[in-house]
């Protein structure tokens, strides 16, 4: 089909603008949507959300760029891509996201690893650290 500017993605499918599908949405390779989408979208591939596209429902890809709207909730294999103008009310499950200034996030987001656990055990860090020096007298601040 051709390749997205920015994106420098070699796009399989695309839904422009005008076009408004609802239901199941499944594909190998890279789809671009520019336009508006209510339902699933289950993918190992590369979802690319235009600046003018409206997504809505449950999103299972292998990476995501998003530079238009999502809502529902996302799990990205690999990496989701959040660019500036880009707007994701979602709850997240990915190993890696990178969001621009000027995108907006508003959601929960869990890391995973590659054996899908989460990465970082952070009971460590919900008590508060001892100030104390070993000879039993405090720090000065």
């Amino acid at each position: 089909m051709g390749r997205s500017g920015r994106n420098n993605v070699k796009i399989n499918g695309l839904i422009d603008k005008g076009c408004s599908i609802e239901g199941r949405l499944a594909f190998d390779g890279s789809v671009q949507i520019n336009g508006d989408f209510r339902g699933d979208i289950v993918s190992d591939g590369t979802l690319i959300i235009g600046p003018e596209a409206n997504v809505e429902g449950s999103v299972q890809v292998g990476v995501a760029i998003i530079e238009g709207s999502v809502k529902g909730t996302v799990e990205v294999k690999n990496k989701i891509d959040l660019r500036n103008g880009g707007r994701l009310v979602a709850n997240v499950v990915t190993e890696s996201i990178m969001i621009e200034e000027g995108a907006i996030f508003h959601g929960k987001c869990s890391m995973i690893g590659a054996e899908g656990k989460p990465d970082l055990d952070l009971s460590r860090y919900s008590k508060s650290p001892d100030l104390s020096k070993e000879d039993g007298d405090s720090l000065m601040m």
